[in-house]
């Protein structure tokens, strides 16, 4: 087939080369070069429209100057930016025709903002330099107008607990602070004075923030719920610009409810907006620690944008989108429970903790870290040797290599294991010594049977008996948290100390937990705080949470789990405990039977060791941790928190 510009493209062609130059769409390479010139001019400006400055000298306005892109654009903020070159004419007379294609792109949002808009370019001596217009910014733009995006967020997402009840929910609050226009300049400092120490802020920085606001500013101290102490003392100021203003935000039932697990709402810090990558925006509300931070996306939703040209005799909406409300989080936990365990906990002093299960579905219903804790969650992240409690995992491997509840074990009142000397606890029953059915040595918890029942075992035996009842598996919370760490012991003092919870050995309330619900389900366990999470952190989590927040997913299945056969035995063994053992106070706690395992742990320096505090239990479908960093014996401790905790629900 002939081509219709055939004969003529030829001709050119030879006479071209002839005159060694050459052609590109009919014209010489002279044409082309200043076709690229000019589309080189064209993509200058789409660089310092996507950078939101012009330091290049690729764009002039009708005097020559540069003109000052940043004040129209500055109030974008830091939404992403791309501007590209659609397309570029054959340059006629001087000048050629582009089209320039802009999209913003905010993080999270719906949808982006996609427009293209005309450009000039003009050869100026021998230079191609793009011919300023406001609307080469955007459509319609006029010289006096400047883009500004807001943001509206939606209503965040409540946080359901047990059975859909809202655990996190938008609850009436007063912000409390100093409206600096009904204060004199002379009197700010002592008004803001007085509300900081009313209120119990930092005073020193409190004051200073107040003066460095401009004269119009409301600087806040501190949000109270309604009701509580810090609103009644900052009423009870007398002093000029102290202001009270009603708001709703979103609040668990109390302050101190599951607050280590929860976090809390409120504005972005700038690390944050920073680590968000556009998501955030400095002014937005979101989660700060917990799940609140590490579902931030879900909660929150997707804010409505909206792009406004302002400066003009009325401002114009450019581009807008609709919000996404966010979703709710179902948790696990039960008010009534969690608040239950948080009472028996309001007085301890040291760190502490109760977590409750449920064995039959895995679903943590309390975890409750005490005062003491000081804002840490004991009850998920602690790592403290579990002392007798793990005694239940020793007797799993104990089992196994052929002890039964009624073999005959030797408890002496000391055994020494490569010249260090074991004892029994302080006050242990002379009647529970010397040759006893293995059940009275659990009963009563001798250590120096247990510690020559290691004979018995490889020394892979207690890692896989630990495994085997849910202590060592990766936890998948959604947040930080640990189970329990159980290492293969060295032969002598290590294995010894191990057998009886100690040593390397670690584990936390929860970790604890989860082996009682494995013993009462007769089956692994795996606790559960998120409904519908079986991964690691990033199940729903938002991307922007730190990267310490993130939890690993479950290890494999262990090789070794527990049975309903090796369960049922431990079982008989910790209802002995409670029988004729340690746990004789809970003999008559209403209910189904109870079964206990008191722990003691000691930890610090030799002649000057401290103890820590255990006991876990089983009633019914609840299997229970209860924990003190610093006591004086599981039983005498921990024992009571447990009791009390029991009968509370």
């Amino acid at each position: 087939m002939r081509n219709g510009w055939g004969g003529k493209v030829g001709i050119a062609v030879v006479v071209a080369a002839l005159l060694g130059v050459g052609v590109w769409g009919g014209l010489t390479l002279f044409g082309d070069r200043e076709g690229e010139k000019a589309r080189r001019a064209a993509e200058a400006v789409a660089s310092g429209l996507a950078k939101g400055t012009f330091t290049d000298g690729s764009i002039a306005d009708a005097s020559g100057a540069t003109p000052d892109l940043a004040p129209v654009v500055a109030g974008m903020g830091k939404v992403g930016h791309t501007v590209s070159v659609v397309s570029v004419s054959e340059p006629q007379d001087g000048a050629a025709k582009a089209t320039l294609r802009h999209t913003w792109k905010a993080s999270g949002a719906n949808a982006d903002w996609t427009y293209d808009v005309p450009l000039t370019v003009r050869k100026v001596g021998e230079k191609w330099v793009g011919e300023w217009a406001p609307g080469v910014v955007a459509p319609e733009l006029t010289v006096d107008e400047k883009l500004r995006i807001t943001r509206d967020q939606p209503d965040r997402a409540q946080i359901l607990g047990a059975g859909g009840t809202p655990i996190v929910e938008p609850r009436p609050v007063q912000r409390i602070g100093i409206d600096k226009t009904k204060v004199s300049a002379t009197e700010v400092a002592t008004s803001a004075r007085a509300l900081a120490e009313a209120v119990g802020v930092n005073v020193d920085n409190y004051v200073k923030s107040v003066q460095n606001a401009g004269p119009q500013a409301f600087v806040q101290a501190i949000v109270a719920r309604d009701g509580s102490s810090e609103e009644q003392a900052a009423r009870e100021v007398d002093a000029p610009g102290v202001l009270l203003t009603s708001a709703t935000i979103p609040l668990a039932p109390t302050a101190s409810f599951a607050r280590p697990l929860l976090g809390v709402v409120g504005d972005a810090t700038a690390e944050i907006v920073e680590k968000s990558e556009g998501r955030v925006a400095a002014g937005d509300q979101v989660g700060i620690g917990g799940l609140q931070s590490a579902f931030d996306a879900q909660l929150s939703g997707t804010p409505a944008l909206s792009v406004v040209a302002t400066g003009g005799p009325e401002a114009r909406t450019l581009f807008s989108t609709e919000a996404t409300p966010g979703k709710p989080l179902t948790l696990t936990l039960d008010i009534a429970t969690q608040e239950a365990a948080e009472k028996v906990l309001e007085n301890v002093a040291p760190a502490s903790a109760i977590v409750a299960l449920r064995p039959s579905t895995g679903h943590i219903l309390a975890a409750a870290s005490g005062p003491g804790s000081k804002g840490i969650s004991t009850a998920t992240q602690g790592r403290y040797a579990p002392g007798s409690t793990f005694k239940t995992v020793s007797t799993l491997a104990l089992l196994r290599a052929g002890v039964t509840p009624s073999s005959t074990v030797e408890c002496t009142p000391t055994v020494t294991v490569d010249g260090r000397t074991f004892k029994n606890v302080d006050g242990y029953p002379t009647s529970a010594l010397g040759s006893v059915p293995f059940s009275t040595a659990f009963a009563n918890s001798c250590n120096t049977a247990f510690i020559r029942g290691a004979a018995q075992l490889e020394p892979a035996d207690l890692p896989t008996a630990a495994a085997g009842l849910g202590l060592t598996a990766g936890a998948s919370l959604g947040v930080p948290a640990f189970l329990g760490s159980v290492p293969s012991p060295e032969p002598g003092t290590d294995e010894a100390a191990s057998m009886i919870g100690q040593s390397k050995v670690q584990a936390s309330p929860l970790g604890m937990a989860t082996v009682a619900a494995s013993i009462a389900a007769g089956k692994v366990v795996t606790p559960v705080l998120v409904e519908g999470l079986t991964g690691g952190a990033s199940d729903g989590a938002s991307s922007d949470a730190p990267a310490e927040s993130a939890t690993p997913a479950p290890s494999p299945s262990p090789t070794s789990p527990v049975t309903a056969a090796e369960a049922a035995q431990l079982r008989t063994l910790m209802r002995g405990v409670v029988e004729q053992g340690s746990g004789r106070f809970l003999v008559d706690v209403p209910g189904a039977p109870v079964l206990a395992k008191s722990g003691t742990a000691e930890f610090g320096d030799a002649g000057a060791l401290k103890e820590h505090a255990w006991m876990i239990g089983i009633q019914g479908d609840l299997a229970v941790a209860a924990f003190v960093e610093e006591g004086e014996g599981g039983a005498v401790t921990a024992g009571p928190l447990l009791e009390a905790f029991l009968r509370a629900t």
